[in-house]
């Protein structure tokens, strides 16, 4: 399969390498960004180009995986109507592609892909979608010629999943932000809650998450959490993450307050 690569990004410059090691042809990748661009294409051994004007035309798939605001302004510029073409968004629906082209779906990988950090692409799930059985055949056989976790969702399915995902790993990761920061305070290093933070991921995945839950606003211990909320005085911010957390938690285990 003949495949266009569109962007330089994350998710492209994880995706780029593994497609090329499974043996599928990346005959051209595209960036906005030049630097990038040539890393990447250097890296996949194919042309590379900043101008979209100069696409090739002639590839059997087009992988766009391009920020979700440039997205829908991006393929509209397209001056051709591609084989088959897939965007890589959680957020975004299929119905992002116009109604000419004839076949489009999503290739979205559920995980948070860094540069710099290799993960086991046969850990990864995917996440597709096709607008036609054809397009979905294709993409199905594309995805599970990369990972043995592959999913078919809907458009309005796979947003939802996607906000489940920024609640399990943008938000969880930002609350390790301020654990690091509490502790940075008194000169205490962040690793010292790898044993807790590994032990609730293991709970939480071989058992119900909703089990799991400890602590004091699960037990409903005001003094404590008071305590803890006087604690962060120094960071308003924070403070107020606590406390509406520590409520969330309360409420939602309808604990009588001690």
């Amino acid at each position: 399969m003949k495949i266009v690569l569109l962007g330089s990004g994350n998710v492209a410059s994880h995706l780029g390498p593994i497609l090329k090691k499974k043996g599928h042809k990346i005959s051209q990748l595209f960036s906005h960004t030049s630097s990038n661009g040539i890393i990447l294409s250097k890296k996949l051994k194919c042309t590379f180009t900043t101008n979209s004007d100069q696409i090739d035309p002639t590839a059997d798939l087009y992988i766009v995986a391009l920020k979700d605001d440039i997205l829908a302004s991006f393929i509209k510029k397209l001056l051709f109507i591609p084989k088959l073409i897939v965007h890589t968004s959680g957020s975004m629906g299929i119905d992002v592609f116009p109604k000419k082209f004839k076949s489009t779906g999503v290739l979205y990988p559920l995980q948070s892909l860094s540069k710099n950090r290799k993960i086991k692409p046969g850990n990864i799930p995917y996440c597709i979608e096709g607008n036609n059985p054809k397009a979905s055949n294709s993409i199905r056989k594309l995805a599970l010629s990369i990972s043995s976790k592959v999913y078919v969702f809907n458009s309005e399915e796979r947003k939802v999943i996607h906000l489940a995902a920024v609640f399990a790993n943008n938000f969880s990761n930002y609350l390790f932000i301020l654990a690091e920061n509490i502790l940075k305070k008194k000169n205490i290093p962040f690793k010292i809650l790898a044993p807790l933070i590994t032990e609730t991921a293991q709970k939480a995945l071989n058992g119900a998450p909703e089990k799991m839950q400890t602590g004091p606003a699960k037990r409903g211990d005001k003094d404590i959490t008071n305590k803890h909320a006087e604690l962060l005085r120094y960071n308003k911010e924070a403070q107020k993450i606590y406390r509406q957390l520590s409520k969330s938690i309360t409420e939602y285990y309808q604990v009588p307050i001690q």
